[in-house]
């Protein structure tokens, strides 16, 4: 088995006022022992994970905290999107913004199907359909 890890798992897990929060830590605390295989994420979302704590807390140390959660949790591999990723992730975008996806969203269903991992670790029921989810 093995799961991506989106945004919103990082986010919520950084942030104790966050509505997903006890069940973010919960998600990581099990990726961390195992329970989920091998374990991914992206370059794009830690952009994303890092922006929107930043955007949301206005605190530059909780933003950070969440880059550092993502660097330096244990076996997690952050793929970098490259120029195929991308054009695929382009791809997606123009037939799934209509439906409120974005193109980080896209990258990340991009990067599933390349590496064919079986979950997405997230909170975001935009992708229901497109990827099993786990949250």
């Amino acid at each position: 088995m093995s799961v991506f890890i989106d945004t919103g798992v990082f986010v919520a897990a950084r942030n104790a006022r966050d509505i997903n929060h006890k069940r973010a830590v919960e998600l990581l605390e099990k990726a961390i022992r195992g329970e989920h295989g091998e374990i991914f994420t992206s370059d794009y979302v830690f952009d994303e994970a890092v922006t929107v704590a930043l955007v949301r807390t206005r605190r530059p140390d909780v933003a950070a905290r969440t880059g550092q959660l993502t660097l330096a949790m244990p076996g997690v591999r952050v793929v970098s999107v490259d120029e195929e990723l991308f054009k695929d992730a382009w791809a997606r975008f123009t037939r799934l913004a209509a439906k409120g996806l974005s193109f980080t969203d896209c990258a990340t269903l991009a990067v599933v199907g390349r590496y064919k991992i079986d979950y997405l670790l997230s909170f975001d029921k935009g992708v229901d359909g497109l990827v099993r989810r786990m949250c």
